[in-house]
C-alpha cells in the first residue's frame, strides 16, 4: 500500500484536516468504483461536481477526501486535502501514486487543431519499423508495441494515462507518442507528466462549443509549451499564424518547421499525384504514399521530431517513404469503373478546405468532385455554416447528410449547414438525411474518373444517434456501392 503523504508531492495543498500517514489502496475520481481504504478525488466537471457524492465515497470506504471545499461535517477518521484545483491535484497525485512513469521513458505530446492523429501514428509506425518498443496514446487506439486497447477520449483522464505508461515500462517501451488535446489541457489531465517534446500542428476553428473564444482555445494550447522544461524541445509549425505564439515563453529548446518560410525542418513538394507526394527534405528527396500539403506538414513534423530525438536522418526519410496513411485519413478506395473514393476525417472547416483543395490541386479538372459532408450534434454549432460554404465553394456536388447528431435533430443541423451556401451555390447542394443513402447517391452520381469525398467520420465505425452507438464505416459503404 502507498502512503498519503508521499503521493501529495507538488500538490498545491491548502489546508488538511486529518492524518497524511494513512495507508491508502488506489485513487478514484468516480465514487461508484470506490472501495476500502482509496483516496476519492472530488472533481468539478462540465455537467457535474463531484462535491456532491464525497458522502457517498466515504461510506464506500473512501478514507481520503481530496476537494476544493471542505464539508463542514466532517467524518472521524476521514483525512481531508483542501486543493486550489481537484483536477490539478488528481493528476499529479496519479503521476506519484503510478511512480511518475513519465519520467522513464520519452514521451512526446502532439497538440493542434488538426494533424495530430496522424503525426502521433506514423510517428509510432516510423519507430517500430526502425525496430523500438513504442507506445501510442491516441484518437483512434492506445498501443503498447503490438498489443492493442480501445481508446475513447483523445487524451484520457490522468488516472488512464499513468496506467498505461506503467504497461508500457513493464513490456520496455522506450518512446511513447501522445495527442493532447485543448479539453486535455484544460481539464489538467496532462499535469504531472514530463514531456521529452511538445509538437505545435496548427489551429483553427473547432471546439467554440467548450472554449468561450478562439484567443482562449489557443492560450490553452500555448499553457502545454509554457510548462515544457528547459530539457524538452518545443516544435513549431512555423507557417501557421499562431507558431510562434506557442513558442513566447516556453523554456523548452525552440525547434521549427515549415514548407513557405526558413526553418530547421524545411521542405518542397515536387510531386503530387493519388498515389502520393515526392518531397524534399531538407535537401533531401524522398517519396511518401500520403497526399496533400497538409500531409507534407505532418511528415515534416515527424521527421523533426525524429530527429531531435537523435535517429540517423537517412533511416527516417527511409522508413517515412514505407508509412502508409492512417485510418480514415485520406484513405481511398477505387471503383471498377476508375471513380475514386476518399475517406477522410476532416470535421473542421480548415481541414474540409485542406483536403478539398489537395482533391483540387491533383485533378486535371475534367473529374467533378462530390462531396458528402455533414457536422456532429451537440458541439459548435459555428463551424456548420462554414464547413458548407467550404463544400460548396471546392465542389462540383455536394450532398449534406447526417454526421453523429447525438442529442440534436439531424434536419436542424442540416438546415444550418445550409444557410452558410451562396445562392449562386445552392443549385449544386443535396440535402439527404441518411447517410448511408447519400453515399449511394453519391457513387450513382459520380461517373468514370470521378472524384468522391467523404467527409468528416473518417475512422469511426459508428453512427451516434440519441445516446445510442450503430454501426456505420464510410468506407465500408463506399465498398458495397463500388462492388
Amino acid at each position: 500500500m502507498k502512503v498519503l503523504k508521499d503521493i501529495l508531492y507538488k500538490v498545491t495543498v491548502n489546508s488538511i484536516f486529518g492524518k497524511t500517514d494513512v495507508e491508502i489502496n488506489k485513487i478514484e475520481f468516480d465514487s461508484r468504483k470506490i472501495v476500502k481504504n482509496d483516496v476519492f478525488v472530488a472533481q468539478r466537471g462540465v455537467s457535474v461536481d463531484g462535491h456532491t457524492f464525497v458522502d457517498k465515497a466515504i461510506s464506500l470506504g473512501a478514507v481520503v477526501v481530496i476537494c476544493e471545499i471542505v464539508p463542514v461535517n466532517k467524518v472521524e477518521k476521514v483525512t481531508y486535502v483542501e486543493v486550489e484545483d481537484s483536477s490539478e491535484a488528481l493528476a499529479i497525485l496519479a503521476s506519484n501514486y503510478y511512480g511518475n512513469p513519465s519520467e522513464d521513458l520519452k514521451l512526446i505530446g502532439i497538440t493542434g487543431t488538426n494533424g495530430k492523429t496522424t503525426i502521433s501514428t506514423l510517428l509510432y509506425e516510423l519507430f517500430k519499423k526502425l525496430g523500438y518498443k513504442v507506445g501510442l496514446l491516441s484518437t483512434v487506439k492506445i498501443m503498447i508495441n503490438d498489443l492493442e486497447f480501445k481508446a475513447t477520449h483523445t487524451t484520457p483522464d490522468s488516472l488512464t494515462i499513468n496506467q498505461y505508461l506503467v504497461k508500457m515500462l513493464d513490456e520496455g517501451v522506450e518512446y511513447c507518442f501522445m495527442e493532447v488535446s485543448s479539453h486535455g489541457i484544460d481539464q489538467r489531465r496532462i499535469e504531472g507528466l514530463y514531456f521529452e517534446g511538445g509538437v505545435f500542428t496548427n489551429l483553427s476553428h473547432d471546439h467554440l462549443d467548450y472554449h468561450a473564444s478562439f484567443a482562449e482555445y489557443r492560450d490553452v494550447k500555448k499553457s502545454f509549451f509554457d510548462k515544457l522544461p528547459k530539457s524538452s524541445f518545443a516544435l513549431t509549425n512555423l507557417d501557421d499564424k499562431n507558431g510562434k505564439v506557442m513558442l513566447q515563453n516556453t523554456k523548452a529548446s525552440r525547434k521549427t518547421y515549415a514548407l513557405k518560410t526558413m526553418a530547421d525542418f524545411k521542405a518542397k513538394i515536387l510531386e503530387k499525384s493519388f498515389s502520393g507526394s515526392l518531397l524534399n527534405v531538407n535537401g533531401v528527396e524522398v517519396w511518401s504514399k500520403l497526399i496533400g500539403d497538409f500531409n507534407a506538414y505532418n511528415l515534416l513534423a515527424i521527421f523533426g521530431v525524429a530527429d531531435l530525438l537523435g535517429l540517423e536522418k537517412i533511416d527516417i526519410l527511409r522508413t517515412i517513404s514505407e508509412l502508409d496513411s492512417v485510418s480514415g485519413r485520406f484513405e481511398y478506395v477505387v471503383s471498377n469503373n476508375n471513380v475514386i473514393a476518399i475517406v477522410d476525417y476532416a470535421h473542421t472547416p480548415d481541414a474540409l478546405k485542406n483536403v478539398l483543395e489537395t482533391i483540387n490541386g491533383i485533378r486535371t479538372g475534367n473529374e467533378n468532385v462530390i462531396t458528402v459532408v455533414g457536422c456532429g450534434g451537440d458541439r459548435d454549432k459555428t463551424k456548420r455554416p462554414k464547413m458548407a460554404n467550404i463544400a460548396a465553394q471546392l465542389s462540383c456536388q455536394v450532398i449534406f447528410t447526417s454526421d453523429n447528431p447525438r442529442t440534436e435533430d439531424p434536419q436542424v443541423i442540416l438546415d444550418e449547414m445550409e444557410a452558410g451556401v451562396s445562392p449562386e451555390s445552392f443549385r449544386k447542394t443535396l440535402s439527404i438525411l441518411d447517410r448511408k443513402q447519400a453515399i449511394r447517391t453519391a457513387s450513382k452520381l459520380a461517373d468514370a474518373g470521378d472524384i468522391i469525398l467523404i467527409a468528416g467520420k473518417g475512422h469511426e465505425n459508428y453512427q451516434e444517434i440519441n445516446g445510442e452507438r450503430f454501426h456505420f464505416d464510410d468506407l465500408e459503404e463506399v465498398k458495397v456501392c463500388f462492388n
